[in-house]
């Protein structure tokens, strides 16, 4: 093969369709026993099912679920942060507001990995305590209402290239109180996230300064353009995303100087080419495209085909399907090993849970006789098998962390 074929082949790991193929050949091969590691149980999946549907009709009886998003955070006790902003902000241009409102997402969810168990943010505003994943959205919530990031004291609630570039580990300490008694797992991996991205966005002005110097959420306008008479499909964020920001993330695996993001190495998946051996997952890129679905929405966009995007390979995903025995240890002896994310384990558990969420949402709709119109993923998702994941871990374990111990980086869980 060429230069120019591998590249062509590397490119096409950047895509959910991508994710989602690898992650069923995975699934294929557990079972099939061809996993050291791993095995799935399907004799499992009803029970799956009924927790999900349980814990789904407990937060919505009625079943109207939003998607999976990282505003669902932003209103974390019950509080309509963005609302607030947005009213005393008065953006009268849609597409400004949808800018801000994608800086936010940005940003938020890049700096959404595990926490740790003994991270708190207390809310000056509210005067609450949040931990975990909403925890580290009302963090970032209040660093960027105060201006943290932004290059122009009298525009704070924007995302500059300049002052991402220029953040300090002491600023984000600071901004996400962290201490000695309050430590923040990856904390030196989030700053250079954030540094990488603000070099990212400066340096590409076709994607992120087509109306405005150069912001994260510059790329609303570069998605609005994509758009076929105002409809975007949901996968084409992903793509944008992952062209746009495949940079940011620390040097892992490239195939032609392509940068392959939340993409590992299983031994297990034999393909005939270049790419043998890898696992795309994307997990992050998924979850901020899930969560510019809204920003976009406000910039006057449809988007489509929701189902285009896949699960998240996540703890709290995965952390469901090996609590309930969906997916089990072949050695019981992993439980208390400390694993990386780069180990055949983790990346084989990541997989399976990508694929087994479309066998469970199946599973889930069937029971409850809807469709994937009226119920798509990503309700499921947010109904549903992450809220299911936190709470069976919070039946099992002091604290509620994930049925594995991972030794996180802060870019990946």
């Amino acid at each position: 093969m060429t230069l120019s074929d591998d590249a062509f082949l590397a490119r096409s790991l950047l895509t959910p369709r991508a994710v989602r193929e690898r992650a069923h050949r995975m699934l294929a091969l557990a079972l099939d026993n061809g996993l050291d590691d791993l095995a799935v149980d399907l004799g499992r999946l009803d029970a799956v099912a009924d927790y999900v549907i349980d814990t789904t009709r407990a937060a919505y009886p009625d079943l109207a679920v939003p998607p999976h998003s990282r505003w669902r955070h932003f209103t974390a006790g019950g509080f309509d942060r963005w609302g607030m902003i947005a009213d005393v902000r008065g953006w009268t241009d849609a597409r400004e507001a949808a800018r801000a409102a994608a800086d936010l997402a940005i940003v938020s969810v890049l700096l959404d990995a595990g926490a740790g168990a003994a991270w708190r943010f207390e809310e000056g505003v509210t005067g609450e305590t949040f931990a975990r994943s909403e925890g580290l959205a009302v963090a970032s919530f209040a660093m960027i209402a105060s201006g943290v990031l932004s290059a122009d004291p009298g525009d704070p609630i924007r995302v500059d290239a300049e002052a991402l570039e220029n953040l300090s580990e002491e600023e984000l300490a600071g901004a996400f109180q962290v201490s000695d008694d309050n430590p923040l797992a990856g904390l030196a991996g989030r700053v250079e996230l954030m540094r990488n991205l603000g070099t990212v966005v400066d340096e590409a002005p076709d994607v992120f300064a087509l109306a405005d110097r150069a912001r994260p959420g510059g790329i609303v306008d570069a998605l609005v353009a994509k758009a076929d008479d105002g409809r975007l499909p949901a996968a084409a964020i992903l793509e944008t995303v992952l062209a746009a920001l495949g940079p940011i993330w620390p040097s892992r695996i490239e195939l032609a100087d392509v940068p392959l993001g939340d993409t590992w190495r299983h031994p297990a998946l034999v393909t005939g080419d270049a790419t043998t051996g890898l696992v795309p997952l994307h997990k992050l890129s998924q979850w901020l495209s899930y969560s510019l679905i809204e920003p976009l929405e406000l910039a006057g966009l449809d988007v489509v085909d929701l189902d285009g995007l896949t699960g998240l390979a996540e703890y709290r995903n995965g952390g469901l399907m090996l609590d309930l025995g969906l997916v089990a240890l072949k050695d019981p002896a992993d439980l208390a090993r400390v694993h990386t994310v780069d180990s055949p384990l983790v990346v084989g558990w990541r997989a399976l849970t990508v694929a087994l969420l479309d066998t469970v949402a199946d599973r889930v709709r069937a029971k409850l006789g809807l469709d994937a119109v009226s119920l798509p993923l990503a309700a499921v998702l947010e109904g549903g098998t992450w809220a299911a994941g936190r709470r069976i871990a919070a039946a099992l374990r002091p604290g509620g962390g994930p049925p594995l111990l991972i030794a996180s980086d802060g870019t990946v869980f």
